[in-house]
């Protein structure tokens, strides 16, 4: 089957690159999971023998959105970081915060990111990367609304009110660090 990955179900263009070829493989062993992955140029979808045309589709598409997804946050260098910044400015914040650099640093363990408005410079941690696109595009605007307001206080906030998903990223970066707090289990050796 061959999928037209320009398209998402939800109408929005698709992150998915242009492959030569989607290859969908049928196994009667497998009963609920969907699999993917590339094989060079090549995008082979594992499904489900009994899955009907319809939801081979819808899953082909799903499955080169995420695919996607995963290959551009890997690739997410500082110039990507850079062009993210201006993007998201230009949308919700009127293409008024204007840093002069953003870059990835390793050197952040204990915040999410930083901002410095007299230098204008925006650092994030490096342990954003891998999370989700929307967190890390949470994290972007919230430094750069720093650019236009320094502090916390409501005109800081009245600016991240236009990004719709503020609640979202902040849940998640929230469960992030109630994880970490956890207790591990003991492994086998150590009870």
């Amino acid at each position: 089957m061959s999928a037209d990955p320009a398209q998402s179900l939800s109408g929005q263009p698709s992150r998915a690159p242009r492959t030569s070829a989607v290859e969908v493989r049928r196994s009667a062993r497998r009963r609920r999971t969907v699999s993917a992955y590339r094989e060079g140029d090549v995008t082979v979808v594992l499904i489900p023998a009994r899955m009907s045309a319809a939801e081979e589709k819808r899953w082909v598409t799903v499955m080169l959105d995420k695919l996607a997804a995963q290959e551009s946050r890997r690739r997410l260098g500082d110039d990507g970081l850079s062009a993210r910044a201006a993007q998201l400015s230009a949308q919700y914040l009127g293409g008024r915060a204007l840093p002069r650099t953003v870059r990835w640093v390793t050197n952040q363990n204990s915040r999410w990111g930083s901002c410095t408005p007299a230098e204008g410079s925006i650092r994030l941690s490096h342990r954003l990367q891998g999370m989700p696109e929307y967190v890390v595009d949470y994290v972007l605007l919230h430094e750069l609304a720093h650019l236009l307001v320094p502090g916390h206080g409501p005109d800081f906030w009245r600016l991240l009110e236009s990004y719709p998903r503020t609640e979202r990223a902040r849940g998640y970066l929230e469960g992030v660090v109630a994880a970490a707090r956890l207790p591990h289990p003991p492994t086998p050796h150590e009870e």
